[in-house]
């Protein structure tokens, strides 16, 4: 009897078109302390703890043919070490596969993992893996990584965050944004949703009367805010001209942020606490956002990333990924709508390499792949590894 092939299973073997085969993986559990404590909103409503830490895990590949590529994921406050423990689940999945068939290695490490979700920490521990494969293929055809998708642009608009978090009293805001601006950015952006939103507009006040129109700003809520509270300060600030009101309400109510976006004139941004393509799409076809907050670490990496980027072109939304600067630069340069990118200097001493800012861009480095290596600081940092196949 002749068994046919189940054409679900097709893509689960590299075949004759193969040149090159993964031999060897680390993982690395990291620790980044910050230099002091942070609290947003998420923090004086005390649902969370200040951040005093970020864990991250990152993903080294390489091939028999000496190719490599490294690629990271992260959390805060909890799930490092979650995420560290389902990737040394998975990683053995890799070991003498085709590097070049990502997307359906991506498949493969979910379905590896496949009884405890496709979203979450499931997907986020699968992003190290995808991004580290993603820089190697650039770095393998000689390329930025934007090149290699295809550049829209060469800089991006970048805006600051880390300088206007709602523990800092808004004297030391006001100087971290004018440090900022002498630095070129283009845009800033600080906390609100405290539990007096007058407060909140009091600091938002501040700020725009410093910044006096030199640069963009953004206000964010971090999802502290019921419907009537957002609409309330969303009209409060209409005259501000702000470019976003991010994360106003809870980050899965898609239809509460369509009324919102269809009443103010200010435009919406939400997206980053989501992690996956679904989830993205229900802000996408319920038109809840004007500015879309994909985060490609939390989504499962830069595969599931170039999905919803698609995704949103199509609705003609724009773009502001969440954090990872060092990766998210390179998927907006190749985004078709102009797009944002935060900027945040709490990974510089993570890295050997720097990001250019000028006249308020972030500039794509001409470095090959994602264009970082680990420092020696971040190696210190790390708590464990684990190692699979040979060097």
């Amino acid at each position: 009897m002749t068994i046919k092939a189940n054409p679900l299973q097709a893509g689960l073997a590299a075949g004759e078109a193969s040149t090159d085969r993964i031999e060897w993986i680390k993982l690395s559990l990291v620790f980044l302390p910050l230099a002091a404590p942070i609290s947003d909103a998420k923090v004086l409503t005390g649902r969370q703890k200040p951040l005093t830490e970020i864990a991250f895990l990152f993903a080294e590949i390489q091939t028999k043919q000496g190719h490599s590529g490294i690629g990271f994921s992260y959390s805060k406050r909890a799930g490092g070490p979650g995420q560290f423990v389902h990737a040394k689940e998975i990683a053995p999945n890799l070991i003498g596969e085709d590097p070049n068939d990502i997307a359906r290695l991506w498949d493969k490490l979910c379905w590896a993992g496949a009884s405890v979700g496709r979203s979450g920490l499931a997907t986020q521990a699968i992003a190290a893996f995808d991004i580290a494969l993603w820089d190697l293929k650039a770095k393998r055809a000689g390329l930025p990584l934007a090149k290699l998708l295809g550049a829209h642009r060469d800089s991006v608009q970048c805006y600051n965050t880390s300088g206007g978090y709602l523990s800092m009293p808004i004297e030391q805001v006001l100087k971290n944004v004018e440090a900022s601006l002498e630095r070129g950015i283009g845009g800033i952006k600080i906390k609100v949703g405290q539990p007096d939103p007058m407060e909140d507009l009091r600091r938002v006040q501040a700020v725009h009367k410093l910044i006096d129109g030199r640069v963009h700003m953004m206000v964010d809520a971090n999802q502290q805010w019921d419907r009537v509270t957002a609409q309330r300060f969303g009209k409060l600030v209409e005259p501000l001209n702000l470019t976003w009101i991010e994360e106003p309400l809870d980050a899965y109510d898609a239809e509460g942020h369509a009324a919102l976006a269809a009443m103010l004139d200010t435009p919406i941004a939400t997206g980053e606490m989501l992690t996956s393509v679904a989830e993205h799409w229900e802000l996408i076809r319920h038109r809840s956002v004007d500015f879309i907050q994909p985060d490609a670490p939390r989504v499962g990496g830069i595969t599931p990333m170039l999905k919803i980027m698609g995704l949103a072109d199509h609705a003609r939304i724009r773009m502001a990924p969440h954090f990872a600067m060092e990766i998210h630069l390179h998927l907006s340069a190749s985004y078709a709508h102009e797009p944002w990118v935060e900027h945040f200097e709490w990974l510089e001493p993570m890295f050997n390499e720097r990001l250019q800012i000028k006249d308020g861009r972030m500039v794509v480095p001409n470095r090959l792949g994602l264009g970082f290596s680990l420092s020696e600081q971040a190696i210190r940092w790390t708590s464990d590894t684990a190692e699979f196949g040979k060097r």
